[in-house]
């Protein structure tokens, strides 16, 4: 499994392909980062391994391309992280930085959670199960940002569908919590072993 370094000054994930998005501003004074949300995201619908998903999130999507295109045009988001289907992690946003990833929502009664969260978007879909080499990513990733970040909680990894109920789906049934919260606890275990 990957093992990712952190810059917790600048918020890069050292081994991680840059993608900057421009759709990214600063956190509120005084909000600590203390929520992850996991998403799923395919462009178009159902297609995996094209340049969409950037082209999105840099705003350079060419809207008249797809059909369904249409429905999203002029949209302006990003997330903290992409992880590919082939378990690449590209960065569009750093972690010191508020992304624009979960729209309209409340976590633990707390509103408007891009203020203190970091959206982790993998490619796929609800219904399609992910695959090994996301998990293997996701789970060091985790690893690495709950050790860089004292702020951040296993206990406070939520679905895009726990913020924005009746709105989202993702990461959807396909996603396996259970093999996350495992690998996350053997990984944390063997940290703690080593140190």
């Amino acid at each position: 499994m990957s093992v990712f370094e952190i810059d917790q000054n600048s918020g890069l994930v050292e081994s991680a392909r840059s993608c900057p998005s421009p759709n990214q501003d600063a956190r509120p004074d005084g909000v600590e980062m203390n929520l992850i949300i996991v998403h799923s995201i395919s462009l178009p619908p159902g297609k995996f391994g094209g340049p969409e998903i950037e082209q999105l999130f840099t705003n350079c999507l060419d809207w008249d391309s797809h059909d369904y295109f249409g429905e999203i045009r002029g949209l302006k988001v990003s997330s903290h992280l992409l992880i590919r289907r082939d378990g690449e992690l590209v960065q569009f946003v750093p972690f010191t930085e508020r992304a624009w990833h979960a729209g309209d929502s409340c976590f633990q009664g707390r509103s408007n959670c891009n203020d203190s969260s970091i959206g982790i978007e993998l490619e796929g879909e609800d219904e399609l199960s992910y695959d090994d080499r996301q998990y293997d990513t996701l789970i060091s990733l985790l690893t690495a940002m709950l050790k860089a970040y004292p702020s951040l909680s296993a206990r406070r990894i939520a679905a895009h569908s726990d913020v924005s109920p009746g709105r989202k789906t993702d990461p959807g049934p396909a996603f396996d919590w259970l093999r996350l919260y495992d690998g996350l606890s053997r990984e944390l275990a063997m940290e703690e072993s080593d140190s």
